[in-house]
Parts: structure tokens; sequence; C-alpha cells
């Protein structure tokens, strides 16, 4: 039976310049001729670069006995996070078949990026060999073996095109290898091939939208030779065996990678509550002491915060309806603001829709790459993604080591930049060396930044965080926190001076894009601020509760003193921390097993937070029960 080769080539014609937009080819049965010319027809009209307003289809007759019958080259993925990577792993590939110079060769590879064929490199000499430098080497006259009856798809596979291009290649007289980089904007994946390494897929090899690509032929021989190599890759006929691989499952990634957590003991599923935020809750129908929230002061169910919020919600309604910059901004959420100032005893304040949007707004907003940020090494997750968004260099100190800190401050000293840190450190409940971190911020120029999540309403005399603790005049620049832990309600805020509000204002993204938290959130706030504000009572019950907890732990032998709400009990196991963290949940506590990556791996803990309104006895008996399974295991 007589085969027919097709080939289309598809351009866009002006004045100035021809320019390719697509090419292709098929080696077909006589019956299926014009089903695939239609199709390569379809892929002219339909290209990411535009479409074509010149195509040319040439349909030449062979006989089966002039086509060469190949099996397709072995085929891996090499996943890369960026084009960098991508290339610098080209490189090491060429090693590997004895190439050298690289660099070099990845310029030339820009040579080719609007060529119509490859550019034929002589790997010895680096000398290119296309006797038409302009044209380039086109390997034409190839497809892959069709299966009886198979559906063919109308858009262009790229990878089963590649691997036939790049099986041909590698079986030409003198050819070692091939590197290729798709022109096409939509397509960012290229590969290496050869004979030796098969055909070797990278992930990303340039940017995603960039019409820029070539492919070189590494050709290594007696120049004499050439006229072979030239001959076999434009006018072999070529059908490459490939194995059609079972379409893949784009959830399998996603169980596998559950299936992972499972088998490491990270795994985590949420308790539902049946009843509201308090010292006592409703789960799975039984009353449970709660042992694991962070309303330190059990505002979020107090009566008097609802009323308040209840009432706002009548007359501001439910939602905002925009954002602060737009419809979002009403007297409540002013009113909010002008409180925190001066609970805070700063110039300004500004909410954020939670703690986490307030730490990557703020730290991405004031830091760029050309800037150094000193992070704690155990510094919440949101300052980290803020860090990273905002591209500075990142400088990592050791936890609350203010000599370390320093040193690294001098080794980068005249840069600009920010000390960022938490108060209280969430994990283990530790406080910051406030007074030495603000002298070694304001020693070497930098902005210094408090994460008080964890200290507002837990530290001071009065409740008002980690300066009142220090007893300090002094602030740091930027004073961050959130309305959700011990005040009870929801959203993040930063208070400083008005200059630093109004910058934030105006480049915090994470400000600027949200719609703003509701009214009635606000007022929630607003109320449990009066509370704090107008009685110190709650912050007195927490802190008692804190010097009475650390005194019944002593007394199981649990190791474990803190200052502030936050109790570690290090178990370390990740699957013992769960399961203590079970059977305290069946003797009616509830406490949290934390484990990686929120804590390093073998670190796995009990994270016990107090209230104010837990009695003694609750707390004798919970150290008691802890102490009592924690020998049993």
């Amino acid at each position: 039976m007589n085969l027919y080769c097709i080939k289309m080539r598809a351009s866009q014609n002006n004045a100035e310049q021809n320019k390719h937009i697509s090419g292709a080819e098929k080696i077909v049965q006589g019956n299926e001729v014009s089903m695939q010319t239609q199709a390569l027809i379809h892929r002219a009209f339909n290209h990411p670069k535009g479409e074509a307003d010149f195509i040319n289809i040439k349909l030449e007759k062979t006989a089966p006995d002039d086509i060469l019958q190949l099996d397709a080259l072995p085929v891996r993925t090499i996943e890369v996070a960026d084009a960098d990577e991508g290339l610098r792993t080209v490189q090491k590939l060429m090693e590997q078949i004895g190439v050298t110079n690289n660099r070099h060769l990845l310029e030339i590879l820009k040579e080719a990026s609007f060529m119509r064929g490859a550019i034929l490199l002589d790997v010895d000499t680096f000398k290119r060999l296309e006797p038409d430098q302009a044209r380039g080497i086109r390997a034409t006259y190839m497809d892959r073996v069709r299966q009886p009856f198979e559906q063919e798809d109308i858009a262009k596979n790229h990878f089963d095109e590649a691997l036939v291009l790049a099986t041909k290649v590698a079986y030409a007289p003198n050819i070692i290898g091939e590197i290729c980089i798709s022109d096409d904007p939509d397509y960012v994946t290229g590969y290496v091939a050869s004979k030796e390494l098969g055909y070797v897929r990278i992930t990303k090899l340039k940017e995603f939208g960039s019409e820029h690509g070539g492919r070189i032929f590494l050709y290594k021989q007696q120049e004499g030779a050439v006229h072979d190599t030239i001959h076999y890759l434009q006018q072999q006929k070529v059908l490459v065996h490939t194995k059609q691989p079972k379409k893949a499952d784009k959830w399998a990634k996603l169980e596998q990678g559950l299936q992972q957590l499972k088998q490491d003991n990270l795994y985590r599923t949420m308790k539902e509550i049946e009843s509201a935020p308090d010292v006592h809750v409703t789960y799975c129908g039984k009353d449970i002491v709660m042992m694991a929230s962070n309303n330190y002061l059990n505002f979020a169910n107090d009566a008097r915060v609802k009323d308040y919020a209840l009432g706002v919600g009548q007359t501001y309604g439910i939602g905002s309806g925009g954002s602060r910059l737009t419809t979002g901004t009403t007297t409540i959420h002013r009113l909010l603001e002008k409180k925190l100032a001066e609970f805070k005893g700063t110039e300004a304040a500004l909410a954020f829709n939670s703690g986490y949007v307030a730490n990557i707004g703020i730290i991405s907003a004031l830091c760029s790459k050309d800037d150094v940020i000193f992070s704690d090494e155990l510094n919440h997750a949101s300052i980290i993604d803020g860090c990273k968004m905002s591209k500075a260099k990142i400088v990592v100190y050791k936890h609350n080591d203010m000599n370390d800190l320093e040193e690294k401050v001098r080794q980068h000293a005249g840069c600009s930049g920010l000390i960022v840190s938490d108060a209280v450190f969430s994990m283990d409940g530790d406080i910051v060396n406030l007074p030495e971190l603000l002298r070694i911020a304001d020693q070497y120029e930098l902005f210094s930044m408090i994460d008080e999540a964890h200290s507002t309403g837990v530290l001071g005399a009065s409740g008002r965080g980690i300066c009142e603790h220090f007893q300090l005049t002094q602030k740091p620049d930027i004073l961050m926190g959130t309305l959700s832990k011990a005040l009870g309600g929801e959203g993040g805020f930063v208070c400083g001076q008005q200059k630093l509000i109004e910058f934030l204002k105006n480049k915090a993204r994470s400000f600027i894009f949200s719609t703003s938290l509701s009214p009635v959130t606000m007022a929630s706030s607003i109320a449990a601020l009066n509370l704090l504000t107008e009685d110190s009572g709650q912050v007195k019950k927490l802190q008692e509760n804190i010097r009475h907890f650390n005194i019944c732990l002593q007394a199981q032998g649990i190791p474990t003193l803190s200052e502030t709400a936050i109790f570690p009990i290090i178990v370390g196991d990740e699957k013992k921390a769960m399961d203590v963290s079970a059977t305290l949940l069946e003797h009616g506590y509830y406490i949290s097993a934390i484990r990686y990556p929120t804590v390093t791996k073998g670190s796995a803990r009990l994270r016990i937070a107090l209230m104010a309104d837990h009695t003694k006895q609750e707390l004798a008996n919970v150290a008691a029960k802890i102490g009592y399974i924690l020998k049993g295991i």
C-alpha cells in the first residue's frame, strides 16, 4: 500500500518580513490524506503565534520500503523550578555526552531563536555547518506509527511530535545529541536527546509567553561526512514506534501526596466544634475543656461583645461591599483603628483581614530586592511568606540570639532593610529580647517590626503587650498584631507612625485588593478593646493562671515553663503526639498535637493555650492527666 508524506508550512507575510508561524508533517495512508490535511490546516489557523496568511501544503507519494522504522527513545522527565535551573540542567546533560564549553553552547542556541530550521554544530570546533545559516537544517519526512482506528487529535501534541523528531535525529549519522526549546509561547518544556541519554524532558527552559526557542543538532565527525548527515536529516523517511502512555491522571499526584502524609503521621483533619468558643465546648455531643484556643481572655463569647457587635450589624449591615479604598471603609472601621492606635500608644493604625494578610502585606510593601530582611528562625509562617514575597535578601538568625543577629547585621552593614520577629513565639511560647533587638535596629538604621499576635492582651500589667512587658517607652517602628486571639474577633492590624500607615494604605497589596471585613467583625474588636482598656481583670486572671499552671506541670515532673499563655510539651515523635492528643480528648481535654511542618521534624508537641477563665482545678486536673499519659508511653 502506498503512503503519502504531507508537509505543512504556515507564515505571515508582509512588506517587512516573512514570519514563520507553524510547521508539521505526517506520513499517512491514502485514505487518511484528506482528514490529516484538514487537521494541519486547522493548526495553521489556530496557533499561539498568530493566524497564518500563507499556508503551503506539499503531498508526496512514497513506498513503504523507502521508510526507516525506529523505536522511540526512552523518555524521562526532570522537574525544575524555573528556566534558569532548566538551562543549568541542560549543561549537566551535555557534560554527560562529552560536550564542554556549555555556556558558549547556550549562547549559540540563541542564534537559532527565529530560524525555521536547526543549527548543525560541530562540538569540537563550535563551527556551524549548515549550508544556509539563515534557514538552518530541517529534519523532515517523519511521523509516528499510528494504531489501527486511532483517533487523531486536531490539536498539536508537543510531546509526540518532539519525541518523533528527537528519535530520528538521534539515529542520524555523526549526531551525538540534540537540544531543543520550543518557539511556541504557550509551551515552556524543552528537551535534550541522544541515543545515550534518551529523550530527557526538562519542564521549564524559558518563561511562559516567550516566542524565543531554538534547536541544535550536535555533530561530531570529520567535516567531509557532513553531507551524509544533512541528507539523512532532510531526506530519510522515518516512522517511529512510540508506546502510547496511559493518559496521565491529574489527581494522582495529590492522592500520592495525601497517602504520604498519612504514612508520615502528618495528615491533618478538622474537628467540628458544636458550640461557641469558650472554656468548655461541645464536641461530638460531649462537654470538653478547651485547652488549645487562642481566645486567651475569653472575649469571643462575651455577652457584652456580642451585644455591641449585633447592634452595629443592625445599623451598618453584615458585609462591607467593597475594599477599604473603594466602598469598604465605615465609621466603625475608622473607630477601631483609632482605638488600636490609642491602645498601643502610636500615631495611627490600619486593620487588615487577618494576621497572615497583614504580615505579607506589610513586609512585601516595605521591602524589595534591594533590601535585606533579618528574620528569626522560628518566626511565624506569615512572616516567612511575607519575606519571600518581598524579593528581598533574607538572612535568618538563630532563635532569639541577639549576638547572632548583630553579627549578621554587621556582615550587611550599610544595607537598608528590616529586622522582624514574633513577640511571643506561637509554638514555643517564649518572648523576644525586644530591648536588644531595638538597639540593634537603631544602631544599624534598620526598620524594626514585631508581630504581637500572642502578646496583645497577654503581656504587660494591662495587656498592652510586649513594650509594656519590658516597660519600654520606645516602640518598634512597626507593631503588627491580630484581632483574632486575645481580642476574640477576626482580622489583623498594624500600628505605627502616620506616614507608615499612609504608605501601607497605598502599597500593601493584601490591603488594597481585599474586600474589607464586616462592620460587625470590626465592632466585636472595638467592644473587646473597650473591655480590656476599662478593666484589666481578665489579664490578671490569665497571668495568674499562667503562674499556677507552671506549678502544676512541675508537680507532675513535666519540664515546661512559660511566661505566656502558650505551653509547649515536647513529645518528639509525630504519632506519639497524635496518640496523646487523642487520649486526652477521650478524657475530656481538647489539646492540639503540633507536627511538621509547623515545627521541625522530631519535635512534635502538645500545644496548650490557657484562658483567663480556666479554673485552678481544671488546670491541675489536665496537668495530672498529661503527666499520667506521658509516663505510660
